[in-house]
Protein backbone atom coordinates (compact mmCIF):
# COMPACT_ATOMS: atom_id res chain seq x y z
CA UNK A 1 0.00 0.00 0.00
CA UNK A 2 1.68 3.33 -1.10
CA UNK A 3 1.39 5.64 1.93
CA UNK A 4 2.40 9.76 2.07
CA UNK A 5 5.33 8.76 3.13
CA UNK A 6 6.41 6.92 -0.24
CA UNK A 7 5.82 9.96 -2.44
CA UNK A 8 8.55 12.49 -2.96
CA UNK A 9 8.05 15.92 -2.98
CA UNK A 10 9.45 19.49 -4.70
CA UNK A 11 12.81 19.43 -2.18
CA UNK A 12 13.20 15.92 -4.06
CA UNK A 13 15.83 16.25 -7.26
CA UNK A 14 14.12 13.32 -8.62
CA UNK A 15 10.89 14.80 -9.44
CA UNK A 16 12.52 16.92 -12.34
CA UNK A 17 13.52 14.34 -14.00
CA UNK A 18 12.60 13.07 -17.47
CA UNK A 19 10.44 9.94 -17.46
CA UNK A 20 11.47 7.56 -19.68
CA UNK A 21 9.14 5.23 -22.05
CA UNK A 22 7.67 2.01 -20.62
CA UNK A 23 8.73 -1.21 -22.59
CA UNK A 24 4.93 -3.10 -23.18
CA UNK A 25 3.51 -5.42 -22.53
CA UNK A 26 4.33 -4.32 -18.94
CA UNK A 27 6.38 -6.03 -16.73
CA UNK A 28 4.74 -7.58 -13.68
CA UNK A 29 6.79 -4.91 -11.12
CA UNK A 30 5.73 -1.97 -13.32
CA UNK A 31 1.65 -3.47 -13.33
CA UNK A 32 1.90 -4.10 -9.28
CA UNK A 33 3.12 -0.09 -9.15
CA UNK A 34 0.55 0.93 -10.99
CA UNK A 35 -2.02 -0.94 -10.24
CA UNK A 36 -1.02 0.29 -6.55
CA UNK A 37 -1.01 4.10 -7.89
CA UNK A 38 -4.17 3.80 -9.03
CA UNK A 39 -5.57 2.01 -5.66
CA UNK A 40 -3.87 4.88 -3.69
CA UNK A 41 -6.31 7.47 -5.42
CA UNK A 42 -9.04 4.93 -4.43
CA UNK A 43 -7.95 5.30 -0.71
CA UNK A 44 -7.21 8.71 -0.82
CA UNK A 45 -10.64 9.59 -1.71
CA UNK A 46 -11.96 6.93 1.14
CA UNK A 47 -13.11 8.95 4.33
CA UNK A 48 -12.12 6.41 6.55
CA UNK A 49 -9.40 4.70 4.84
CA UNK A 50 -7.54 8.88 4.57
CA UNK A 51 -8.36 9.77 7.96
CA UNK A 52 -6.71 6.53 8.88
CA UNK A 53 -3.20 6.31 6.61
CA UNK A 54 -3.46 10.33 6.66
CA UNK A 55 -3.64 10.25 3.32
CA UNK A 56 -4.21 13.81 1.29
CA UNK A 57 -7.28 13.24 -1.33
CA UNK A 58 -5.37 12.88 -4.40
CA UNK A 59 -7.24 12.68 -8.18
CA UNK A 60 -3.56 11.78 -10.09
CA UNK A 61 -0.75 10.06 -9.31
CA UNK A 62 2.52 9.86 -12.09
CA UNK A 63 5.23 7.18 -11.01
CA UNK A 64 7.64 9.94 -10.35
CA UNK A 65 6.01 10.98 -7.43
CA UNK A 66 7.42 7.57 -6.20
CA UNK A 67 10.81 8.42 -7.51
CA UNK A 68 10.23 6.05 -10.29
CA UNK A 69 10.87 8.16 -13.83
CA UNK A 70 8.64 6.11 -15.82
CA UNK A 71 5.76 7.56 -18.06
CA UNK A 72 2.68 6.11 -16.28
CA UNK A 73 0.34 7.44 -14.31
CA UNK A 74 -3.33 6.56 -12.89
CA UNK A 75 -6.41 8.78 -12.39
CA UNK A 76 -8.91 8.43 -10.49
CA UNK A 77 -11.84 11.01 -10.59
CA UNK A 78 -14.93 10.76 -8.78
CA UNK A 79 -18.56 12.34 -10.01
CA UNK A 80 -21.09 13.40 -7.64
CA UNK A 81 -25.00 14.07 -7.21
CA UNK A 82 -26.12 16.84 -5.71
CA UNK A 83 -27.05 15.23 -2.57
CA UNK A 84 -22.92 14.33 -2.37
CA UNK A 85 -23.44 10.94 -3.70
CA UNK A 86 -20.79 8.77 -6.01
CA UNK A 87 -22.27 8.83 -9.58
CA UNK A 88 -19.79 7.65 -10.97
CA UNK A 89 -15.98 7.28 -11.94
CA UNK A 90 -13.42 7.95 -14.07
CA UNK A 91 -10.69 5.47 -13.59
CA UNK A 92 -6.89 5.56 -15.97
CA UNK A 93 -3.66 3.35 -15.55
CA UNK A 94 -2.02 4.82 -18.31
CA UNK A 95 1.22 3.89 -19.84
CA UNK A 96 3.08 5.88 -22.59
CA UNK A 97 0.17 8.68 -22.89
CA UNK A 98 0.63 10.97 -25.86
CA UNK A 99 -1.24 13.87 -26.68
CA UNK A 100 -2.37 13.32 -30.18
CA UNK A 101 -4.45 16.68 -30.24
CA UNK A 102 -6.00 20.15 -28.06
CA UNK A 103 -7.94 22.83 -28.71
CA UNK A 104 -6.17 26.19 -28.81
CA UNK A 105 -8.90 27.19 -26.24
CA UNK A 106 -7.63 27.23 -22.67
CA UNK A 107 -9.10 26.74 -19.53
CA UNK A 108 -8.00 26.75 -15.51
CA UNK A 109 -9.39 25.61 -12.43
CA UNK A 110 -10.48 29.10 -10.47
CA UNK A 111 -9.01 27.34 -7.02
CA UNK A 112 -5.55 26.72 -9.00
CA UNK A 113 -3.80 23.44 -8.71
CA UNK A 114 -2.58 21.40 -6.21
CA UNK A 115 0.04 18.22 -6.18
CA UNK A 116 0.92 15.26 -3.78
CA UNK A 117 4.61 16.41 -4.61
CA UNK A 118 4.28 20.37 -3.65
CA UNK A 119 3.53 21.07 0.52
CA UNK A 120 3.58 24.73 -0.06
CA UNK A 121 0.75 26.42 -1.38
CA UNK A 122 1.22 28.38 -5.16
CA UNK A 123 -1.17 30.70 -5.33
CA UNK A 124 -2.54 31.48 -9.42
CA UNK A 125 -4.19 30.02 -12.51
CA UNK A 126 -2.35 27.21 -14.28
CA UNK A 127 -3.22 27.97 -18.04
CA UNK A 128 -4.57 23.92 -19.74
CA UNK A 129 -5.77 23.06 -22.44
CA UNK A 130 -9.50 22.77 -22.51
CA UNK A 131 -10.04 19.38 -24.40
CA UNK A 132 -7.30 16.86 -25.33
CA UNK A 133 -7.28 13.56 -27.52
CA UNK A 134 -4.49 10.88 -25.56
CA UNK A 135 -3.58 8.02 -26.37
CA UNK A 136 -2.33 5.23 -24.65
CA UNK A 137 -1.90 1.86 -23.07
CA UNK A 138 -4.25 1.52 -19.80
CA UNK A 139 -3.57 -1.07 -17.55
CA UNK A 140 -7.45 -1.47 -16.21
CA UNK A 141 -8.77 -2.50 -19.28
CA UNK A 142 -5.94 -3.97 -20.72
CA UNK A 143 -5.88 -2.30 -24.32
CA UNK A 144 -4.68 0.52 -26.21
CA UNK A 145 -7.44 3.44 -25.70
CA UNK A 146 -8.16 7.08 -27.04
CA UNK A 147 -9.35 9.14 -24.88
CA UNK A 148 -10.66 12.83 -25.47
CA UNK A 149 -11.07 14.52 -22.45
CA UNK A 150 -12.26 18.06 -21.37
CA UNK A 151 -12.85 20.26 -18.22
CA UNK A 152 -11.47 18.67 -14.99
CA UNK A 153 -10.38 15.63 -16.57
CA UNK A 154 -7.87 17.03 -19.18
CA UNK A 155 -6.54 19.20 -16.72
CA UNK A 156 -6.08 16.04 -14.43
CA UNK A 157 -4.64 14.38 -17.88
CA UNK A 158 -2.30 17.25 -18.29
CA UNK A 159 -0.88 17.90 -14.37
CA UNK A 160 0.13 14.12 -14.71
CA UNK A 161 1.92 14.08 -17.88
CA UNK A 162 3.34 17.07 -17.08
CA UNK A 163 5.40 15.53 -14.44
CA UNK A 164 6.85 13.22 -16.86
CA UNK A 165 8.78 15.58 -18.26
CA UNK A 166 9.82 17.48 -14.93
CA UNK A 167 7.20 19.93 -15.00
CA UNK A 168 5.32 21.05 -11.73
CA UNK A 169 2.07 23.05 -12.06
CA UNK A 170 3.42 26.11 -10.17
CA UNK A 171 5.81 26.44 -12.81
CA UNK A 172 3.29 27.48 -15.65
CA UNK A 173 1.68 29.92 -13.08
CA UNK A 174 2.16 33.22 -14.85
CA UNK A 175 4.90 35.04 -12.09
CA UNK A 176 4.25 38.40 -12.65
CA UNK A 177 0.55 38.28 -12.16
CA UNK A 178 -0.64 34.97 -10.87
CA UNK A 179 -4.39 35.81 -10.38
CA UNK A 180 -4.73 37.73 -13.93
CA UNK A 181 -7.74 35.70 -15.36
CA UNK A 182 -6.58 33.77 -18.28
CA UNK A 183 -7.82 35.51 -21.44
CA UNK A 184 -11.07 33.76 -23.14
CA UNK A 185 -10.10 30.44 -20.79
CA UNK A 186 -12.82 28.08 -19.50
CA UNK A 187 -12.56 28.72 -15.45
CA UNK A 188 -13.79 25.32 -13.35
Amino acid sequence: MILMKDIIDDNDVRIREVSKEVTLPLSEQDATMLKDMHQFLVNSQDEQISEKYQLRPAVGIAAIQLGVPKRMCAIHILDWDEDGNVISSTDYALVNPKVVAYTPKKSYLKDGEGCLSVNDPHEGYVPRHAKITVEAYDLLSDKNIKITARGFEAICIQHEMDHFDGILFYDRINKQAPLKPIENAIIL
